[in-house]
């Protein structure tokens, strides 16, 4: 499970208890909730890419997410990660710097030390610090995908198994260090309910040191 970029659809999985009902869009788990008795089972919806519970879609068209942690489906986002305008009539601030590239202009702060040595880089300031942040994000890509797998995991199996025995210790093993955590996490929920062992194997995946990036 990834985390979606602006073009990839959001998708969601219904749980019954501890039984996988469906995974897809929302207007395919509306459908697949529309009329589904589950008798004292709480369903549970969660968000794929985030491990976030969110509200059950409703069949009527329904596409309001209220959960604390539910993502908007209806906000586009520009290259820059800021809410694109949605209102008719509403047209977006004129674009700074080279829009066909993608770079938009924001003010940062700096010491006159740090403004010294950006303006002796090649290319300039701007050059220096586009190579500086992509630098960084390469040094930090694996650690960073760790975080979220985990994060991602914790949302959902607090929701869905914080009952269920042997839960801190998977949570212990989930956040640990060393090549053996990955090993200890899938003891620690080996006699959870199938499917929602499924499920976290799937979520943790790309969340444990030996895991491959």
């Amino acid at each position: 499970m990834q985390t979606p970029t602006p073009t990839t659809p959001l998708t969601l999985t219904a749980f019954a208890g501890g039984r996988r009902l469906a995974t897809g869009t929302i207007d395919e788990i509306a459908r697949a909730l529309a009329g589904f008795d589950a008798g004292y089972e709480p369903i549970l919806v969660f968000d794929d890419a985030t491990g976030a519970q969110v509200d059950a879609p409703q069949p009527a068209g329904t596409r309001a997410l209220s959960a604390p942690h539910a993502r908007s489906t209806t906000i586009t986002r520009s290259a820059a990660g800021t809410p694109a305008a949605s209102k008719r009539g509403s047209a977006p601030p004129p674009a700074v710097g080279r829009p066909r590239l993608g770079v938009v202009a924001r003010e940062i702060t700096l010491l006159p030390r740090h403004w010294e040595w950006l303006a002796e880089q090649p290319g300039g300031a701007s050059a220096a610090l586009r190579r500086l942040v992509d630098e960084a994000r390469r040094t930090r890509s694996g650690s960073h995908a760790r975080r979220l797998a985990k994060e991602r995991t914790y949302r959902f199996m607090s929701a869905i198994a914080g009952h269920l025995p042997g839960f801190e210790e998977a949570a212990r093993a989930l956040f640990g260090q060393g090549s053996d955590a990955a090993t200890a996490f899938t003891e620690r929920i080996a006699a959870w309910p199938p499917d929602v062992r499924a499920y976290l194997v799937e979520s943790s995946r790309g969340a444990f040191d030996t895991d491959p990036e």
